[in-house]
């Protein structure tokens, strides 16, 4: 079931972007760590969904933002807005992250002595006040704040010392918006991982503030022992750019990573029919699965509309339906928006050699925004977000 909060169409998104922009400065300032609760009137966007997703883009977002505030009246929310990016580029760099993080997952499943607790902490059974709020809250509505995500990990960690990968892992299991980068970067970011030796420590007075007095659990702990690291990550050359001829004929495919194509490809190019996947094998839980369910029809609407072409739902990473689909349209490339490393970028590895050698090869194209912003995310945020008004004011956002 779609939490009734987000509504998963594009209109709906920019519906609340223009809801949120006039409230992106002072406003969102000085409530942003607050956490009202569910179903309660916030400082925050609740954005994230559309973003992870792009029903919505990032340049989207910022330009609404820049249209109503200044750049320093609404710098951190850009910076907010930007940190998605910032992991994604980090990750990009750096994907032997997700590969540990993978198998460490799968080695506390397997070899964790304590199921019972991880259970406990899962169902919301600990009897930590907050923590066991924030929990059925995250299953049953797909969201919580960002101050209450960095809450709840960190009791996770330090007072109930369960293992972080099995905690980002409920997270991915529940949560709408998360993607294999902000999820899996933020656990190790509290975790002490992400930035060596600075872990992330919830005091109850912390969350009594910014729950307005709501939550003031007792016997969190007061020190923060970080995890056993894993191996320190190699840092590699981003992925280089590919180009397509926009006027050869062309299969889009459209994945849940960028459900906004009409803003990758121009309506020049050269489309004869389009796929929108929708593979819940790609996708981590029930919440997100039913936001990208929805989210599919309305891109597939859209898409058809903005190309004048066929547009389908290819269900699954059916390689043999999609070589069939791009032949029968006449298409000599298939070619779809830049998947960020996770599962669909993985499935997309795995058919690009097939697709190439049955003459419709497979050509991803990076967005502006993240060939802008990405290189830069080589060490921390801080380095990250100097560039930040440079590349916002040369792409037009901002004077």
């Amino acid at each position: 079931m779609i939490p009734e909060s987000f509504p998963a169409t594009r209109t709906a998104a920019l519906a609340r972007l223009t809801h949120f922009a006039p409230r992106a400065g002072q406003a969102y300032a000085s409530g942003r760590n607050t956490d009202p609760g569910p179903d309660q009137a916030g400082a925050v966007s609740k954005l994230s969904p559309y973003l992870r997703y792009r029903l919505i883009t990032e340049q989207d977002v910022i330009g609404a933002t820049l249209g109503r505030n200044s750049l320093p009246a609404a710098e951190k929310y850009v910076q907010e807005v930007l940190w998605r990016t910032y992991w994604k580029g980090w990750l990009e760099m750096r994907p032997s992250v997700w590969t540990q993080f993978q198998q460490e997952r799968g080695h506390q499943r397997d070899s964790f002595p304590n199921a019972r607790a991880v259970r406990s902490a899962e169902a919301g059974e600990t009897g930590i006040e907050g923590f066991d709020d924030w929990a059925r809250e995250l299953v049953e509505t797909g969201y919580l704040h960002n101050h209450a995500r960095m809450w709840f990990a960190s009791i996770w960690i330090f007072t109930l010392r369960l293992p972080w990968a099995l905690g980002a892992d409920f997270f991915l299991r529940h949560l709408v918006d998360a993607d294999a980068a902000s999820n899996t970067l933020s656990w190790r970011w509290v975790a002490g991982l992400q930035t060596a030796g600075k872990t992330y420590l919830a005091t109850s007075e912390n969350i009594a503030r910014f729950t307005n007095g709501r939550f003031a659990p007792k016997g969190l702990a007061i020190t923060a022992t970080m995890p056993a690291d894993m191996a320190s990550p190699e840092l590699r050359p981003l992925p280089q750019a590919t180009f397509f001829d926009a006027h050869k004929p062309a299969y889009l495919l459209v994945t849940p990573e960028d459900l906004h194509p009409e803003s990758v490809f121009g309506v020049s190019t050269k489309i004869n029919s389009t796929g929108v996947l929708h593979d819940p094998e790609t996708l981590w839980g029930n919440n997100a699965r039913a936001f990208v369910e929805a989210a599919t029809e309305d891109a597939v609407e859209r898409v058809g509309k903005a190309f004048k072409c066929p547009t389908t739902v290819l269900c699954n990473f059916d390689t043999a339906a999609l070589i069939a689909q791009a032949r029968a349209a006449g298409a000599e490339q298939i070619i779809t928006p830049y998947t960020p490393i996770g599962p669909v970028a993985d499935a997309l590895t795995r058919i690009a050699p097939i697709l190439a050698a049955e003459g419709v090869p497979l050509v991803q194209i990076r967005r502006a925004w993240d060939e802008n912003f990405w290189p830069h995310a080589t060490k921390g945020f801080f380095p990250f977000k100097e560039h930040i008004p440079k590349i916002l004011k040369d792409m037009g956002l901002s004077r």
